[in-house]
């Protein structure tokens, strides 16, 4: 799947992974968990500097005519914890269960065609389950399937607009125009959003609050969707049909078992495989030399292990290390309990019908490594 979605990037990374970090150029690839860890957490970044996730975001949202700046991921110091606690309102444990109330209901309907043998794209679900998050947590009229796919097409064209080799003619410009795109669909007055929206206001009220006492814009609300989205619909396809290969349905019916087994799955599958990042300031990583401005590629699917260790829920990996998946220190990902609170309950949702998969289809034109189609029909 890596090497279908993005093959000159993660052949690179699978010749350069002997070594826990390696120097090629200005560009330093960061393999080793102690050393991914020391990157995010003691190197200094550049967290506006071209093809970084903050300065793909900033650049994007510009060009939609968005004030410079604020969009979480290219922040520092106070601006920083206070957009991270507005999230908090919706991402805690609290949260997560007023937005369970969303989605649970939703994956009974769309699952209940495999109890008459019918079949279920599963990649089309988790589009609009994580549209349905989203709507619900910043409190938005759009319709989730609308957003979900303007949540795609932003990150697609932000990542192809900055990807290495020769500039693209016109990518600058279609990242923009997705970018304002998303942001009209989220607007309070919600361009293009149903009569009546099934999410809005009802759940993910916390968020909303939070956001708004925050003083959330639309720059901000866009990029939480961007990434609550994006990592959504590549991580839970790709975990269920591990399920389905390996045939772990039944761990996923044992609630004892389902944490460690959601735990291992987010692990190897690794929604955002490579963090981009740059130095502001000379350091050393994994004993590197590091100068300011170096670009960095931290490998988060390799420093988690994800290569080299399958999942196992009965002897799962390190906590700490299966946890660099979600980035390590104060800017990891906020997200994380909302993404093994979701996995979880699509699994246990799935796994009454032992599901096996019938299709599946690589998203070559996604951001992030996913499936397209990945179509599933219980077992006879």
């Amino acid at each position: 799947m890596y090497l279908r979605s993005h093959p000159v990037l993660f052949a690179l990374l699978a010749a350069t992974r002997g070594r826990g970090v390696r120097r090629l150029g200005r560009t330093v690839l960061v393999h080793d968990a102690g050393a991914y860890r020391e990157a995010l957490t003691r190197l200094p970044l550049d967290r506006t500097a071209a093809g970084t996730t903050g300065g793909a975001a900033r650049e994007a949202l510009a060009g939609a005519g968005a004030p410079g700046g604020g969009v979480l991921f290219d922040q520092e110091g106070s601006g920083h914890r206070a957009d991270r606690r507005g999230l908090a309102g919706g991402l805690g444990a609290a949260g997560v269960e007023e937005l369970r109330t969303l989605w649970r209901p939703l994956l009974e309907r769309r699952l209940a065609p495999l109890a008459h043998g019918g079949e279920v794209d599963l990649a089309a679900l988790a589009r609009e389950l994580s549209g349905t998050v989203v709507c619900a947590l910043l409190d938005s009229p759009a319709d989730p399937a609308e957003v979900a796919r303007a949540c795609a097409e932003a990150a697609s064209a932000s990542i192809r607009s900055h990807l290495p080799g020769p500039p693209r003619p016109g990518a600058a410009a279609r990242a923009a125009e997705t970018a304002r795109t998303l942001r009209a669909l989220l607007s309070p007055t919600g361009v293009g959003a149903p009569d009546a929206c099934p999410v809005a206001g009802r759940s993910g009220g916390a968020a909303a609050r939070a956001a708004e006492g925050q003083g959330w814009d639309g720059a901000l609300a866009a990029m939480v969707a961007v990434a609550a989205v994006n990592t959504s619909v590549a991580a839970v396809p790709r975990a269920a049909a591990w399920c389905a290969d390996a045939g772990w349905w039944g761990q996923a019916a044992d609630p004892r078992v389902l944490p460690r087994l959601v735990d291992e799955l987010l692990r190897v599958t690794a929604a955002s495989p490579v963090l981009p990042r740059v130095a502001a300031a000379d350091g050393r990583v994994g004993g590197c030399p590091v100068r300011a401005g170096d670009r960095l590629l931290l490998v988060a699917r390799h420093a988690a292990g994800a290569h080299r260790r399958d999942p196992d829920a009965l002897d799962p990996a390190v906590a700490a290390d299966a946890r660099l998946v979600f980035g390590a220190g104060p800017h990891a990902c906020p997200g994380a309990r909302l993404a093994r609170a979701q996995l979880a309950d699509v699994l246990a949702a799935l796994a009454p019908y032992r599901p096996r998969v019938v299709r599946a289809r690589v998203d070559r034109r996604a951001a992030l490594p996913g499936w397209r189609v990945l179509t599933v029909r219980a077992a006879s």
